[in-house]
């Protein structure tokens, strides 16, 4: 296992609305609800797990920008092309942007398949084909 991602954890704005958000989508990428407690949640899938903790009131006046220092994006593996698909038609319902729309779903190069959106804080997420 030396060197596989064991978690990550996400600070987030509002709890409630980026579990939500987060849970649907990680559940359809195979993940389970792991771990709950007051200020937070976390998703699990064999080793690794998301974790997702509500920031403090003292530290929500400034938000995040992928273009800062820090996380630029998270890219996770679907099934299929179809699968990628089917997640990209379900953001839609749902109103959430699809990222460079015009280049959809080839925004990574002619070889790569792949959706890209924000979360509820506005971080990137990727979704690609194996």
């Amino acid at each position: 296992m030396r060197g596989m991602l064991h978690h990550i954890e996400l600070n987030v704005s509002n709890l409630e609305k980026s579990t939500a958000f987060w849970g649907e989508l990680l559940e359809e990428l195979g993940y389970e609800p792991f771990q709950s407690w007051e200020s937070g949640r976390s998703f699990k899938l064999g080793d690794t797990y998301l974790v997702f903790v509500q920031t403090e009131k003292k530290f929500l006046e400034s938000s995040y920008h992928r273009k800062e220092v820090g996380l630029n994006h998270l890219a996770f593996y679907a099934d299929s092309r179809e699968h990628v698909d089917e997640i990209t038609n379900q953001l839609k319902e749902k109103d959430v942007s699809i990222l460079y729309s015009d280049r959809h779903p080839h925004a990574g190069g002619p070889n790569h398949y792949a959706v890209f959106f924000e979360d509820p804080d506005r971080i990137k997420v990727e979704i690609v084909a194996p």
